[in-house]
């Protein structure tokens, strides 16, 4: 019997991820991206002897379905996780402070010595913290009622003060989920800190690219799903998704194919003008989704400035700053990375350089001596989708009401913030709900039971709730 084809359209983290599970389960499959290379979001770029990536991407060793993918894709050494998780904190004219777990202790004690010994609070603001780690414990990230409520305003009901919330727990939250905690849901927030925090010992130990975006995700994806007989098509854009009698025909520029299944693993906007209107009638809503910013500047100097890899600033305008010194580069290359850009989007780029070589000088006294070879600026528009309270309410399920049609990326209901995690998993559960229509039980992934594979896909085969209801099986 011939495979059937799919097609996945997008070749971000959602897409590839989409594609290694279609593949194994013995279908055809054809990727087609618009871009000139497959990694969405995460790519890069050359700027004289340097390869940019367009944002400080970071996953923590809980980020279990992004870290087996890299592990398909043969690039997993081309990242490096820390062995315990510690976070060094700069400020002016004071040494670094490492916020550091214990691995010692079991989950959630081991992050009471960092809790208890961080300097930047006050000891009454260390023990309020302690209190409210162990009630955030308590929060069930898939509750309804904890997405209606901002994260800020919880803090503040569990005796958090301004300056506690300002050193420490903004210090997270802004980068993970790119909004101060004022304007994030304390669902996505709970899911954060329990998740990588709270739960596990080593869960939020981080990791890093150590090489660019490109080899770690684009590159090797598009070689894998070539040798493994996928069709990858770049610089096709889709312009229309059209059901007949049972199959799709998807035609755009330079593409007109039919499937038997589709995977639409684009951002929400796309994904709102591709999909057939009768597969989602309420697509109108997915535009509350909104989009949040993340503005970077670059920094090449000619001599090294810090001997940290990476470190979280407070009290200064550097949120988060990477060592992206390439191997056997010269100098060093800092990145400063600013998520919740809002302020900052619009600022002119040379404004932006000044600001942030003043502040960089401020911090690591060397860069006031050092030469500057190269500095500029990226900025992410519609880095994530907004993440704020009630978001959830305006994200789809994988499965649509066309059968075969299936929705793919991280602003999509995975019950997960907008990370590498929440994409691998909505494509990885976009592909299962192609695969379930498609009555497919052949070649379960690697390092799945056949039980297991088996089942997941009777799960997804069985009549569910209501179109607009979100069953547990979809997330």
């Amino acid at each position: 019997m011939t495979a059937e084809q799919v097609c996945v359209v997008g070749g971000g983290l959602a897409g590839i991820a989409s594609a290694v599970r279609l593949l194994d389960a013995g279908h055809r499959v054809t990727l087609v991206e618009a871009r000139a290379a497959l990694g969405g979001a995460t790519y890069s770029f050359r700027r004289g002897d340097l390869m940019v990536d367009t944002g400080q991407h970071v996953f923590l060793r809980c980020y279990q379905q992004y870290r087996e993918l890299l592990d398909r894709l043969g690039s997993a050494d081309r990242a490096a996780v820390q062995d315990g998780f510690a976070v060094p904190i700069v400020r002016i004219g004071v040494p670094p402070h490492v916020l550091a777990s214990n691995r010692r202790l079991p989950a959630p004690a081991h992050l009471l010595p960092a809790l208890l010994r961080y300097r930047p609070l006050r000891l009454g603001q260390r023990l309020a913290a302690v209190r409210a780690a162990a009630a955030l414990r308590r929060i069930e990230p898939d509750d309804p009622a904890a997405d209606r409520v901002s994260f800020g305003a919880w803090l503040a009901a569990h005796g958090q003060d301004a300056p506690t919330v300002a050193r420490l727990w903004e210090l997270i939250c802004v980068a993970a989920l790119n909004a101060p905690p004022e304007r994030a849901s304390l669902a996505l927030a709970a899911r954060v800190f329990r998740t990588g925090l709270l739960d596990r010992a080593d869960a939020a130990d981080i990791g890093r690219p150590t090489a660019p975006l490109a080899e770690l995700h684009g590159a090797p994806a598009t070689a894998l799903l070539r040798q493994r007989g996928a069709t990858v098509r770049t610089g096709v854009r889709v312009q229309a998704i059209s059901p007949e009698g049972g199959r799709f025909q998807v035609s755009g520029d330079g593409v007109q194919l039919t499937a038997d299944g589709v995977v639409l693993a684009v951002p929400h906007p796309q994904a709102a003008r591709l999909v057939p209107a009768q597969a989602a009638p309420d697509r109108a809503r997915w535009a509350r989704l909104g989009a949040a910013p993340i503005v970077n500047v670059h920094v090449h100097y000619e001599q090294r400035v810090t001997e940290l890899e990476f470190a979280a600033g407070l009290d200064t305008p550097v949120q988060w700053v990477f060592d992206r010194t390439p191997a056997g580069g010269s100098g060093q290359y800092l990145v400063v990375s600013i998520s919740a850009a809002e302020q900052v989007l619009s600022v002119r780029a040379n404004d932006l350089v000044r600001t942030y070589l003043a502040a960089l000088a401020e911090l690591f006294p060397a860069a006031r001596r050092a030469r500057v070879r190269d500095a500029f600026v990226t900025r992410e528009p519609r880095a994530t989708f907004r993440q704020e309270p009630g978001s959830r309410t305006a994200r789809p399920p994988a499965r649509t009401r066309t059968p075969g049609l299936a929705l793919a990326g991280a602003w999509t209901d995975t019950g997960w913030p907008d990370t590498m995690e929440g994409a691998v998993r909505s494509g990885q559960h976009a592909a299962d709900v192609v695969l379930a229509h498609l009555g497919s039980t052949s070649n379960p992934p690697p390092g799945t039971g056949m039980t297991e594979w088996s089942e997941g896909i009777s799960r997804l085969s069985r009549p569910g709730p209501g179109d607009d209801e979100r069953s547990e099986e979809m997330r």
